[in-house]
């Protein structure tokens, strides 16, 4: 009988590392300081969208001038994104994003002493300048310091953040406001809690490094003894234009789909006679947790492009249980879901737009899209509200709007170049600037 041979036993594979272990302290720092930027900014503007009321009835303005203040941000919010971002390129991530976040603390908090509409009217034009600095400058510092195969994820946390602030702020309302309204004064003090992130900049000086990426560009063009031409200019290079136009329309259908999942929203629930926190709660928590979700998704086989179709198509198919059902467990769990999957979508979106610009001009190239789409996509409230007025009821004019840009976001993603994977290089060649 054959003596059987032993066979050594395999070695065991030691357990995968869980993916924040890869991450370094100096990588964490980076995005802390960019992500605490983006949820204060969120807080400091969407705020406001409570305190109109009483702003109207302080200054004694019509709605639709009390209404103007958010578009005056939003429209400011582009020059100071194309400004910031094109500063980022020219004198590095850091600086233009400590910038940003003083310049929006500081005008948040003279808010609070306006003595005139006008002066308000003003002041929340120049805090635009500062929210979309944030974004231009302080993605790029992040997902350039991020492992490349991590940047879905880092992606998808900057991105929640907005919407916890969005969330923060109508905690606030709703637990302190009360405290601090005294003669129709609290509005005032909202504003002033504005000044906050400033201390902020403080930890960026101290414990957060330069984008290595920016930086060692800037050591190949001094070996060169060259300088690069100025990234906005640059972004309508015959070699970039077409990846700036492309970019810009798609995020104009990413911000067109998000303000008509929201801003009409509270509206809508007030006429169904319903409590606006529960479901705002639901909706916000739904999109902080979707975007982190959908940014991990994009890591994996689906990829950026796959990840926000999914994301965007089970969106659409939410819209039945989000604006049209009157059963309560249905409008909560409506307001869940398209929160995590119709605003979710948006965790692609810094990776994406970074992946797409080369170094030389990613973050005016960032910013450009993310801003002037967030321009296109500041029609959508008008559009929603001029539906009705042509006789369609709100839940039917919501689902039109949501229906249409989401279409339109899937088209996009596929008309673009897949980026996961992607690696930020100091130097690159044409293929890797389309």
């Amino acid at each position: 009988m054959a003596v059987p041979i032993p066979v050594a036993a395999a070695p065991r594979r030691a357990p995968a590392e869980p993916w924040y272990r890869e991450v370094t302290r100096e990588q964490w720092k980076a995005f802390v300081a960019a992500y605490l930027g983006w949820v204060l900014d969120g807080f400091d503007f969407t705020i406001l969208t409570f305190l109109l009321v009483d702003i109207q009835r302080s200054f004694t303005v019509s709605a639709a001038l009390a209404g103007a203040l958010g578009t005056i941000t939003l429209i400011f919010r582009v020059a100071g994104g194309i400004g910031a971002g094109t500063a980022a390129d020219r004198w590095g991530r850091k600086g233009p994003l400590m910038f940003s976040i003083l310049w929006y603390s500081m005008f948040a908090f003279f808010s609070g002493f306006a003595t005139s509409f006008r002066m308000l009217f003003a002041l929340r034009a120049l805090f635009g300048i500062g929210m979309g600095g944030v974004w231009a400058a302080g993605m790029p510092l992040t997902l350039e310091h991020w492992p490349a195969h991590l940047r879905g994820t880092a992606s998808g946390m900057m991105q929640s953040g907005y919407s916890l602030g969005f969330l923060l702020s109508s905690l606030v309302f709703q637990l302190a406001y009360p405290l601090v309204n005294r003669s129709n004064a609290g509005w005032r003090v909202m504003f002033w809690i504005g000044v906050l992130p400033a201390f902020l900049v403080l930890f960026i000086i101290k414990g957060v490094s330069e984008s290595p990426v920016w930086l060692e560009r800037q050591r190949h063009l001094r070996s060169r003894q060259q300088r690069d031409r100025l990234s906005l200019i640059g972004l309508f290079a015959p070699d970039v234009v077409r990846t700036t136009i492309h970019t810009s329309i798609l995020m104009g259908a990413f911000l067109f789909m998000y303000h008509s999942i929201t801003f009409w929203y509270p509206t809508l629930l007030g006429r169904m006679q319903r409590p606006a926190l529960p479901y705002m709660l639901a909706l916000n928590f739904g999109a902080v947790t979707g975007a982190v979700a959908v940014g991990r998704l994009s890591e994996g086989a689906l990829g950026r492009r796959g990840a926000a179709t999914v994301s965007t198509l089970v969106g659409i198919l939410t819209i039945p249980i989000y604006v049209w059902t009157g059963n309560s467990l249905l409008l909560w769990t409506g307001a869940l879901l398209m929160g995590f999957f119709g605003a979710g979508n948006f965790g692609v979106v810094p990776a994406y737009l970074n992946e797409r610009f080369p170094t030389v001009v990613r973050a005016a190239g960032a910013g450009f899209a993310y801003h002037v789409g967030a321009g296109i996509g500041s029609l959508t409230p008008a559009l929603v509200g001029r539906l009705q007025d042509l006789g369609f009821t709100l839940p039917y004019a919501m689902t039109i709007c949501i229906a249409a840009s989401g279409a339109l976001v899937m088209l996009l993603m596929w008309v673009g170049p897949e980026t996961r994977g992607r690696e930020f290089r100091a130097v690159e060649d044409k293929r890797q600037m389309t």
